[in-house]
């Protein structure tokens, strides 16, 4: 990919962030993202691979209820085509990027989930990603009702005490609440995908990775309050003070968090002195 390339795409992006969310082509705009780390790659493939994932299901012929539903997207995602949770290297970044997720067929839970939720929204089916903690599902709904699925482990169903024991596993809880199965929207599943990689970066304490990331995420939700914070205290890790000034300014024209805000204030007054 060529500077010119790199600036289509993140052109692309940026087009993509200003659509209405019922608008936004979930794999298109991952297999983007990750496109970015690609030079010269061709997504012409990638993108061949999830038109076969698409007419794969719809040669299942499943229907109208949940549960057939469901059977098709993990007969052909999982069982036909091999995609499966990494539990051996959980943590490598390359879970969370789409075109290695393709290439291996290995991916963390939201990498998988968009494959799942590509291949059954192109059906006219109601695909869902779910705010689960620490482990993301989908919901299949059909005329009968619906079914929350597991994309990490082969797609199996995820009724409440699994929905239970993973809670319990991942993030110490043990009541099942109603936001635990929120509905997410494709943005929101999006920027859950790229906030896996600028974790690990912010983790490891590669703040360029961790500012390239958030700069990502921006271009798909150029509104949303949280990464432009992020991103101010990222900036100024790096020692880029102006532009961790932007950055804030741009959180405190964006929050409804009073609490937020007066904290990003302080943090703003902080950093302007270093500019004396």
């Amino acid at each position: 990919m060529t500077a010119t390339g790199t600036e289509a795409i993140e052109t692309a992006l940026k087009s993509l962030g200003a659509v209405p969310d019922d608008q936004l082509d979930i794999a298109e705009a991952a297999l983007l993202l990750a496109a970015l780390d690609r030079p010269g790659a061709d997504l012409a493939p990638y993108r061949r691979h999830l038109g076969d994932l698409v007419t794969t299901v719809a040669a299942a012929e499943a229907g109208s209820e949940a549960g057939a539903r469901a059977l098709a997207l993990s007969a052909v995602i999982a069982a036909e085509f091999g995609y499966r949770g990494d539990n051996e290297t959980y943590d490598d970044p390359a879970n969370a990027d789409l075109m290695r997720v393709i290439e291996r067929r290995l991916g963390l839970p939201v990498a998988l989930g968009i494959l799942y939720i590509h291949a059954g929204r192109a059906q006219g089916w109601r695909v869902d990603g779910l705010d689960f903690p620490g482990h993301f599902l989908i919901r299949v709904e059909g005329d009968d009702g619906s079914l929350v699925l597991d994309p990490f482990h082969l797609g199996r169903i995820a009724d409440p005490p699994i929905m239970n024991e993973l809670l319990r596993r991942i993030s110490g809880e043990h009541e099942l609440r109603p936001e635990h199965v929120r509905p997410m929207k494709a943005r929101e599943v999006l920027l859950r995908l790229a906030n896996n990689i600028k974790s690990r970066a912010w983790k490891a304490g590669d703040t360029d990775r961790a500012a390239t990331m958030l700069e990502r995420m921006l271009m798909l939700a150029p509104e949303f309050a949280p990464a432009w914070r992020e991103l101010g205290l990222v900036e100024e890790k790096r020692g880029r003070i102006r532009q961790s000034i932007a950055a804030t300014e741009r959180f405190l024209v964006l929050s409804g968090s009073e609490g937020a805000s007066l904290e990003a204030q302080a943090f703003l007054h902080h950093i302007r002195r270093q500019l004396n």
